[in-house]
């Protein structure tokens, strides 16, 4: 196995053993796979972290991935560390192994993907329409988030609790965090034609 295929494979096992864990740690607490599966599958970043493992897990075995796929993957967990290092780092009290899980899912991972992107990613093949090409995971994971969240009164994230915040403000709070993907995102381009012209 060559270098990048190996490093893909342990960014892949890291990626599941965070959701192995969180799945572990949300079934003790109910007893149902069916219901803890319906719980994760609320959050923005068991989702991503889902398309990194399978993203890396296919690199590993010598599957092709498109530098768009990769670049897009590699944004949504940007996205999800610096969230919660911003938003949400601290507001729950966690222990065992919701405490690992979530060091692995929200700073482990988000760390280690974009570490691979650097040192084995192909580079100088993503285009400046991307961003928004990206962009469509989060826009669509929203309105997603917000009717579960109506439907059944817990939202995944504080940021989007309509109940709480109000419409306007939740608004306010997506159209800042969609801004701060899509630059993110033209960053990553920018940054991908630089390295492209190193000799």
């Amino acid at each position: 196995m060559t270098r990048d295929r190996f490093c893909a494979a342990v960014v892949a096992l890291v990626a599941m053993a965070g959701l192995a864990i969180q799945f572990e740690a949300t079934f003790a607490q109910n007893g149902s796979v069916a219901e803890t599966l319906w719980i994760l599958l609320r959050f923005f970043t068991v989702l991503t972290n889902m398309a990194v493992t399978l993203t890396f897990a296919a690199i590993a075995m010598g599957r092709p991935v498109t530098p768009r796929w990769l670049g897009g993957v590699l944004l949504a967990i940007l996205l999800v560390g610096i969230i919660y290092g911003l938003l949400l780092r601290g507001l729950l009290s966690l222990s065992g192994g919701a405490l690992l899980a979530d060091m692995l899912l929200h700073k482990v991972t988000p760390l280690l993907t974009p570490l691979w992107w650097i040192a084995f990613a192909p580079k100088g093949r993503l285009g400046w329409r991307d961003p928004w090409i990206w962009a469509l995971f989060p826009a669509l994971y929203l309105p997603y988030a917000l009717l579960r969240g109506t439907m059944e009164g817990i939202y995944a994230y504080p940021f989007i609790n309509v109940a709480k915040l109000g419409i306007g403000q939740v608004a306010l709070n997506a159209v800042l965090i969609a801004a701060g993907f899509v630059a993110a995102g033209y960053a990553l381009v920018w940054m991908d034609r630089r390295f492209s012209a190193r000799p």
